[in-house]
């Protein structure tokens, strides 16, 4: 009986996932706490922030950071290091930054 439970909730959560895409993406685990997002935003001069604002936010600086965090493991291994230096992150955000 257990089993035959547990195997219905599977099916369950699995139907729920595949019609609800978007919101299961919502909650993919990040590296980023979403709380963060808030406040930048916030310090930026927002007077109220969405949830979704927040997490494109997230989103988005997570997409940059691995980004940049591969060209500067390219950088570093390029220069026969094993070591990622500041030097090398800087150099592979320069792409980010205004001229």
């Amino acid at each position: 009986m257990v089993c035959i439970n547990r195997l219905l909730g599977d099916i369950f959560l699995l139907t729920n996932f595949y019609r609800n895409k978007e919101k299961f993406q919502l909650l993919k685990s990040s590296e980023l706490g979403l709380s963060a997002m808030y406040r930048i935003l916030k310090k930026a001069g927002a007077e109220r922030v969405s949830d979704e604002s927040a997490d494109e936010l997230r989103r988005t600086i997570e997409d940059m950071a691995q980004s940049i965090a591969k060209n500067a493991v390219e950088m570093s291994k390029h220069t026969g290091r094993k070591t990622v230096k500041g030097e090398d992150v800087k150099l592979a955000a320069k792409q980010f930054t205004k001229s």
